[in-house]
């Protein structure tokens, strides 16, 4: 199959929450986009080659120039635009009852999480599947990147600012999650893991008992 290379614990356009699918949603509309204007350079340069021997008037010109040249560019990416604000706004981490919150610390070469219930883990975050989780995420001395393909998108880690990424995980499971931004010498290994549980297996985790 085509899409073979597409599967994989790191891949955005193999989704396993909300969030994550609106991201592999975004690039694919975006790589359609990209099809039409190319197909349109194109045309116009097969045009272009066949008729460059003609005297064309100025009004078709225009028309080739003016409306397929400029207008329609304008008018695909006018539209990519509109759908990825729209689309990123739902992403957003709007209030919801069942919300859980988590502290995400990064720093070179680690990630620290804090749970609800005080615990505390190194490499390995722990969340409930089928619920929003807001993972307020810094760091201790440069700039890193939290990011798990399948379940969000990116968000940086900056020391001395908080900044929020809300993340679901529609089924339980284990996920992979990487540092996306250079900090140094063992960037390649500043990776993590996220342990989606199902409602039993968060309680048995909040209250200690796994």
């Amino acid at each position: 199959m085509t899409t073979t290379g597409c599967a994989g614990s790191l891949s955005t356009l193999d989704p396993a929450g909300p969030h994550a699918a609106d991201v592999a949603t975004l690039w694919w509309v975006m790589l359609g986009g990209a099809a039409v204007l190319a197909a349109l350079v194109f045309g116009l340069l097969a045009i272009a080659m066949l008729r460059r021997d003609r005297d064309d008037s100025a009004p078709r010109a225009t028309v080739w120039i003016g409306w397929l040249g400029l207008a329609m560019p304008v008018v695909v990416l006018s539209a990519l635009l509109t759908y990825a604000l729209i689309l990123g706004a739902r992403t957003l981490p709007t209030p919801a009852p069942d919300t859980v919150t988590v502290g995400v610390e990064a720093r070179r070469y680690a990630w620290v999480f804090r749970h609800p219930g005080g615990r505390e883990t190194q490499g390995v975050l722990h969340i409930p599947a089928g619920r929003p989780v807001d993972a307020s995420i810094t760091a201790t001395d440069v700039i890193h990147s939290f990011w798990v393909p399948r379940l969000a998108g990116k968000m940086d880690a900056i020391p001395g600012h908080t900044n929020v990424l809300r993340i679901v995980a529609t089924r339980p499971g284990t996920y992979r999650g990487e540092c996306a931004e250079y900090c140094g010498t063992g960037h390649k290994d500043h990776g993590f893991t996220v342990v989606a549980h199902d409602a039993a297996g968060w309680a048995a985790f909040v209250g200690g008992t796994r």
